[in-house]
């Protein structure tokens, strides 16, 4: 990882660990909480609190050209990605869940190249190759019962959908501000998310422990105000390709932390699964890297 200045790499690694962390506190959280209320509560507070940060700049909201757009962003990264990736770790390990949800990279190599034209490099596709055998490996108890089979299948698709997401904002990038798109898509989604937390759960389930409001706290503040404003201000700095090659440790940190915190059990097919994936997303990333280095060094310098 190279001409990376100190600023730049400690707001990655504090990126990566508020990411990788936030699966056990989390896990933790939810036995305390109904899932979609925790979701809703948590996605409404931290837009409401990036919306704030970004009043002063209210006039990039453009809503009557965009709320289609903010609406979409929405439904694909907060109500089915927030939502699913609650109902999901409620039936699977902290750790596990992060494995299969952090699939998304993997899936955006794949949509990017369905949907926006993007190379689809023999690199990707070893890498697509050895993500989809990761997941068979790390998924591999729920066949035999060990492992809910249903939360699986949910973390796939919270995945998918993260990815959907990603590759929409990306597409809508030129006509939208990235901050107020973030920022809109996270309280018009929580809004939903509570929406539905009311009328399908009861607030009468929530236990407002430490633990609770901790998980909420750390969820609105740090995993959505915080995270996504040090983001995408990387994102905006060029730093995109450095971002996504570190996201491979975010699975790395859950799965380390749900084991050692939360005794959550560490088997030989997780570990399996775990470098595959990890090394599936080194790969996708990665392969960009190569091809633009190549295509560079006929015009005498790499810019990436």
């Amino acid at each position: 990882m190279k001409n990376l200045s100190v600023k730049t790499t400690a707001s990655l690694v504090f990126l990566v660990v508020i990411w990788g962390i936030s699966w056990p506190i989390y896990k933790l959280a939810l036995a305390y909480t109904p899932p979609l209320l925790f979701a809703g509560m948590r996605a409404l507070i931290g837009g409401l609190l990036l919306s704030i940060y970004l009043l002063p700049a209210w006039k990039k909201i453009k809503w009557r050209e965009n709320w289609i757009k903010y609406c979409l962003s929405a439904l694909l990264n907060a109500v089915l990605f927030f939502g699913l990736q609650t109902i999901g770790l409620n039936h699977l390990p902290g750790g596990l869940s992060s494995v299969l949800v952090y699939f998304q990279p993997v899936l955006i190599g794949l949509f990017a190249w369905f949907w926006l034209g993007e190379k689809m490099t023999k690199l990707k596709v070893i890498g697509l190759i050895i993500g989809f055998v990761g997941i068979l490996a790390a998924s591999a108890n729920s066949l035999s019962g060990q492992i809910s089979i249903f939360g699986v299948a949910i973390a796939l698709l919270s995945a998918v959908s993260w990815a959907l997401g990603t590759i929409y904002v990306k597409k809508e990038s030129k006509s939208v501000d990235a901050m107020w798109m973030a920022a809109l898509q996270f309280t018009i989604g929580g809004i939903i998310l509570t929406g539905l937390g009311i009328e399908m759960e009861s607030w009468a389930g929530i236990t407002w422990n430490s633990e609770y409001i901790f998980g909420l706290g750390f969820g609105s503040v740090l995993g959505i105000a915080v995270a996504f404003a040090l983001y995408l201000k990387l994102m905006n700095a060029g730093e995109a390709s450095k971002v996504a090659s570190f996201t491979f440790l975010v699975p790395l940190i859950a799965v380390a932390t749900g084991t050692i915190f939360m005794h959550e059990p560490f088997t030989l097919s997780l570990l399996v699964g775990l470098v595959l994936i990890v090394l599936s997303i080194y790969f996708v990333n990665h392969s960009k890297t190569i091809t633009k280095a190549h295509s560079a060094e006929s015009v005498a310098e790499v810019h990436r």
